[in-house]
């Protein structure tokens, strides 16, 4: 059964940073590629970033971009998601999710559908 669970969200100030990580089990983690997504209240889920399942290419939202920072460890099979400079706006449920393509290279990794695997999520509360 695969698994995977968020942690790192809190309560921080405008300005701060949060690292979140997202530790995955249940089948192979390499290669899959994984993406970070979250959902703000009233707000439909969309996505923040992804890494490819090599870790070689990574990809950013235009609202996240130059402000976080994405990467995996293959030997953990650990996702992270560096986050500095926090806004309001980021306030979210974050959500860490596999890509349910092995190997791809495709770049798409914005489209939800095509992830296989979720996590429950973790708050991120940005005060200002």
């Amino acid at each position: 059964q695969v698994q995977l669970v968020e942690s790192g969200g809190g309560l921080v100030q405008t300005g701060g940073s949060l690292r979140l990580s997202c530790a995955a089990s249940g089948r192979p983690f390499r290669p899959f590629a994984m993406g970070w997504f979250r959902q703000a209240t009233g707000k439909e889920r969309e996505f923040v970033a992804a890494v490819s399942w090599s870790g070689t290419s990574t990809y950013y939202a235009d609202s996240v971009k130059g402000r976080s920072t994405i990467s995996r460890d293959n030997d953990k099979n650990m996702v992270y998601l560096q986050m500095n400079s926090l806004k309001p706006e980021d306030t979210a449920v974050y959500y860490c999710a596999s890509d349910s393509r092995p190997y791809y290279s495709g770049g798409d990794y914005s489209r939800q559908r095509l992830y296989g695997y979720w996590g429950q999520g973790t708050q991120v509360t940005v005060s200002s």
